[in-house]
């Protein structure tokens, strides 16, 4: 991503931010009911996440009131602000990064769990990789192109998933879930442990 287009897609998520129309708190229901059926039962001891786009915190703080240490990068400062604040008691263990995650390298440290949700940027996905642990999960969450049909949402093809292209998007993954959403939204879930 170029500077100026890194430079707008930041003020234009800091200003959705400051604007209160993304800041939902409550963590996403795939995420409770994946922590309930894979998380907890594969890592009975929290372990270390990354949270990609992690936005205002939702699920970074719900994964860190369950015992997780997380890491949460994000391109918006507001967003981070924001977790920040909603964080609370939780904050200590909340690693808050203000990043181009459109960048991200994998950089020696691996996470146990690595969530993405409603953002997509392919070319990162081998890094992302990378990163996680073996054995480890990845745990993705974003717009199809199914999504078209609703309103809301990104409309640009470049942000959204092909037919059963995230189901292979992580090659040699054992994939513990795997769903594609066609009412009232166009939406693809995926989670998935990289092989030992």
């Amino acid at each position: 991503m170029s500077g100026t287009l890194q430079q707008h897609e930041r003020e234009k998520w800091n200003q959705r931010y400051q604007d209160g129309t993304h800041g939902n708190t409550a963590p996403d229901q795939f995420l409770a009911d994946t922590f309930d059926r894979y998380i907890e039962p594969l890592f009975p001891r929290a372990g270390y996440a990354l949270d990609v786009a992690g936005g205002t915190g939702r699920h970074a703080i719900f994964l860190a009131d369950k015992g997780w240490k997380v890491k949460l990068i994000d391109i918006a400062e507001a967003g981070i602000a924001n977790a920040r604040m909603k964080a609370t008691r939780l904050s200590g263990e909340i690693e808050f990064a203000r990043e181009d995650v459109t960048k991200f390298r994998a950089q020696g440290t691996l996470y146990d769990i690595i969530i993405v949700f409603f953002f997509l940027q392919r070319e990162i996905l081998p890094e992302l990789i990378q990163a996680l642990r073996p054995g480890g999960l990845m745990i993705y969450k974003t717009y199809t192109d199914a999504q078209s049909n609703f309103a809301g949402g990104p409309t640009n093809p470049a942000y959204l998933l092909k037919e059963n292209e995230l189901l292979h998007l992580f090659p040699g993954f054992h994939v513990l879930h795997y769903a594609e959403l066609i009412r009232d939204c166009g939406m693809a879930e995926f989670a998935g442990r990289k092989p030992r």
